[in-house]
């Protein structure tokens, strides 16, 4: 049987690294039968188009996992798919939160043959027989005999096959314009294919903040692979970056990657004696970040960025949302340990909070400014259904949109806080992204870190080009052009220092003088 795996975007933001869910399923799916992976981030496919391809392919079962703001999106999808014949099954956290809705018993229409809720590592194979079978069920649920719900212990972690999945709709390197792929094939042999891939060492999150969906998907019972079956997997990436020439770099996508610091550690030196260093990014709360032994390690084995949800810098703010175990007073130390080992931080904000009040953003502003530079984002405040936020606001009748979701908008409030009205909170939030990546903000930031090296700056200037995007439209070629020309003297500096470089490396040839001796 031919199966496609399915990734929706949402039709407005894009997202280039690929999900691991897709290629977690494709390594449990029997082998004899085929596999398709598309992620809309990187693949964007129309529902006429995703319909071609089914019928073209003889795609019979069709797997749909969907965050909560790309549901409506997954939805019309899934209707193009099913009116060719195909069976769809949809899972991951948002239909896990509203398991009625894509099944047609809410106020939607029917969106899905069947659906897997929690976690599918158990199920899927189920699913994959029964479809077989032609005895699909409408719910698959990773329960034992006495119906208690059962979660991966990740000991028996499948192994996925890497060497031989087709990588190339996540390539950066093609998605950057035909002339800087041709200026960069010129220049280095190294720079064929860049892969920012996923890979989990763990599951679970004790903390239960009140906004945030893992602790109710994943639960609060943290588990791990063990140390070899990370080091090995890093070691085929490395293997199938070195055939083709290109670069790979990890993004772990634990929800908490240092929740146990022991661990942890234990993982990174084991990364370093094995030589499975490879660039990485993860994400890790603040409070963990303290131990200096662990931000060594860290950069041993190839830290980049770290990904941080401080989400508001008033403590009051961070109380009411059940996340006080971040400290305001020691964001900086925390942010100078990482940028004094050359690990850079993406600082994630949440704007519309009960406590914020107009001129939050410049609030926020001020004390960036005594950080290390990094990349901040900024969003606002978003109740995900079935959250203690959710649930909260809904019985209080503050939701002005309850299912905010199968309208997706981006940016946009969905109630309205105490002490800001949504009009001003959407304003902050815009504040905040051009006081942050406006060209004088760059210039400030690459000139905090001059004394860092010429391909770290350079590194550090695309990657805010990059972030601005989040927010910013600019997907066509004449925006990413005014976009170079606002911050033509950055970029302008740092090609004038790449040249001066390479003159100083070029061997001089001798003077008529010495040859004549």
């Amino acid at each position: 049987m031919n199966i496609l795996l399915y990734s929706p975007d949402n039709g407005v933001t894009r997202n280039f690294m690929p999900h691991l869910w897709m290629f977690l399923l494709k390594s449990l799916t029997p082998p004899e039968h085929k596999v398709f992976l598309i992620d809309g981030n990187a693949q964007p496919m129309t529902e006429k188009a995703i319909a071609q391809f089914v019928r073209l392919n003889d795609i019979r079962l069709v797997g749909i996992s969907a965050m909560t703001r790309m549901a409506a999106r997954a939805y019309r999808m899934a209707d193009a798919i099913r009116a060719t014949g195909a069976k769809v099954v949809f899972g991951g956290p948002h239909v896990t939160e509203v398991p009625d809705e894509p099944l047609g018993r809410a106020e939607e229409p029917r969106h899905a043959d069947a659906i897997a809720l929690g976690e599918a590592d158990y199920t899927w194979p189920r699913i994959v027989e029964d479809a077989v079978a032609g005895t699909l069920k409408e719910i698959y649920r990773p329960v034992d005999v006495n119906d208690r719900e059962v979660k991966p212990s990740l000991v028996d972690y499948p192994e996925i096959p890497w060497e031989t999945i087709n990588l190339e709709q996540f390539n950066l390197i093609g998605k950057l314009p035909r002339v800087v792929q041709s200026l960069l094939k010129r220049k280095t042999k190294s720079w064929e294919s860049l892969y920012v891939l996923p890979v989990e060492s763990g599951r679970g999150c004790p903390y239960g903040c009140d906004f945030c969906t893992v602790t109710g998907f994943f639960g609060d019972s943290i588990r791990f692979r063990s140390n070899r079956s990370v080091i090995a997997e890093l070691l085929r990436l490395k293997r199938r970056a070195q055939l083709e020439r290109g670069t790979v770099s990890v993004f772990f996508v634990d929800d908490n990657f240092a929740i146990n610091v022991n661990r942890t550690k234990s993982l990174l030196r084991d990364m370093i004696a094995e030589s499975a260093v490879v660039p990485w990014i993860a994400q890790i709360s603040i409070n963990l970040l303290k131990d200096k032994e662990l931000l060594d390690l860290m950069a041993a084995s190839g830290a980049r960025c770290i990904f941080i949800g401080l989400e508001s810098v008033d403590a009051e703010n961070l109380r009411s949302v059940h996340k006080s175990f971040n400290k305001p007073a020691d964001y900086k130390a925390a942010l100078d340990g990482l940028a004094h080992r050359g690990i850079y931080a993406i600082t994630s904000f949440i704007f519309g909070m009960d406590g914020d009040t107009p001129g939050v953003a410049r609030q926020t502003a001020a004390v960036l400014d005594t950080w290390p530079p990094g990349l901040p984002v900024f969003s606002l405040m978003t109740p995900f259904p079935s959250t203690p936020l959710y649930q909260r606001l809904l019985a209080a009748g503050r939701l002005t949109r309850p299912k905010h979701w199968l309208e997706f908008r981006p940016f946009t409030m969905s109630y309205t806080p105490d002490n800001i009205t949504i009009a001003q909170a959407e304003a902050e939030v815009r504040e905040a992204w051009t006081r942050a990546y406006n060209p004088k903000a760059t210039m400030e930031a690459l000139r905090r870190i001059s004394d860092r090296p010429l391909s770290e700056r350079a590194i550090v200037f695309f990657a805010r080009l990059a972030f601005r995007g989040i927010y910013f439209p600019q997907v066509r070629a004449r925006q990413w052009f005014s976009l170079l020309w606002g911050n033509r003297r950055v970029l302008l500096s740092l090609c004038y220092e790449a040249s001066q470089n390479v003159w100083r490396r070029r061997p001089r040839s001798a003077s008529p003088r010495q040859e004549a001796a």
